[in-house]
């Protein structure tokens, strides 16, 4: 079974199709959730899933694992080699694997295996497979919710438009807080705790942020007014990129969108009468 069509007849903007039979049939359960077996592969990886983060996370206990180490070692290479395999057939189901493994839930996938793999050579390594935790968003495939899959375009759309103006916005916070920080120094001094700049830097952020660990605090009248000068000035660096990004969200444009995914790439959140792919133009089921 070939791409290329009879000689003569039109080419299309890209195929329709995995190559054979076999893979077109592995396409629908791992990627698609409206057939039954898709469906089941579905919830039984989100299960796999769970149970998976579970134990990272109770391995962290140093009692449970002290008692079972063992057990929880040869589940966490069980998940680890059951991911692997789901890994694979992904990138076996589509036409243009690399596509795949550079789209969000391909990296994601990658690094929730990973992990495990690093630990062999880097001891510990494996308490980074909570990013596991990330695949769940296939939950909105499966529940068919895609009017969230909307609802995240639609505020990734919003972040981007707004990266420029958040992006001077973050360099005038930095160049404050590196100004006030250096004055602070000058004031307090490292009697006060503010030994050198990047110190003095850190209270600066800690304090604009208004988190205020109370860790480094000022004694003296002048380092106390600039403190208050920067908690003020914290109130706006709040607001700020929150009008920015609700601004630009106030200015989209809502468009339906469903849960195909596309043939050769993977890509999902396609508006109901497209035709390609949104990300690598092959023609859609």
């Amino acid at each position: 079974m070939t791409d290329s069509p009879p000689d003569g007849a039109p080419r299309e903007h890209g195929p329709q199709y995995p190559v054979s039979a076999a893979r077109r049939r592995v396409h629908d359960i791992v990627f698609e959730a409206d057939t039954h077996a898709g469906r089941i592969f579905d919830v039984v990886l989100l299960l796999s899933i769970l149970a998976s983060v579970a134990i990272v996370l109770i391995e962290s206990v140093q009692d449970v694992q002290a008692r079972y180490f063992r057990t929880l070692y040869l589940l966490e290479w069980f998940f680890t080699v059951l991911f692997t395999i789901e890994f694979g057939l992904r990138l076996y189901a589509v036409r243009r694997p690399w596509r795949y493994v550079r789209s969000f839930y391909g990296v994601v996938d990658l690094l929730a295996i990973l992990p495990t793999y690093v630990s062999l050579l880097i001891p510990g390594a494996q308490a980074l497979s909570v990013v596991r935790i990330l695949r769940l968003l296939r939950v909105f495939r499966i529940l068919k919710l895609a009017s969230y899959l909307n609802e995240s375009a639609e505020l990734w759309r919003a972040l981007i438009l707004s990266r420029r103006k958040i992006t001077i916005f973050l360099l005038t916070v930095s160049t404050i807080v590196v100004i006030v920080g250096s004055l602070m120094h000058l004031v307090e001094g490292p009697d006060s705790g503010f030994t050198d700049i990047p110190t003095s830097v850190y209270w600066a952020v800690v304090t604009l942020t208004t988190v205020g660990y109370g860790d480094i605090a000022p004694i003296t009248p002048l380092g106390r007014f600039l403190a208050v000068l920067v908690m003020l000035m914290g109130y706006g660096v709040i607001a700020v990129p929150t009008g920015i990004v609700t601004a630009e969200l106030s200015r989209g444009v809502r468009d339906p969108v469903t849960n195909t995914a596309c043939a050769d790439c993977g890509a999902e959140g396609h508006r109901p009468d497209a035709i390609f792919c949104r990300r690598c133009g092959a023609k859609l089921t």
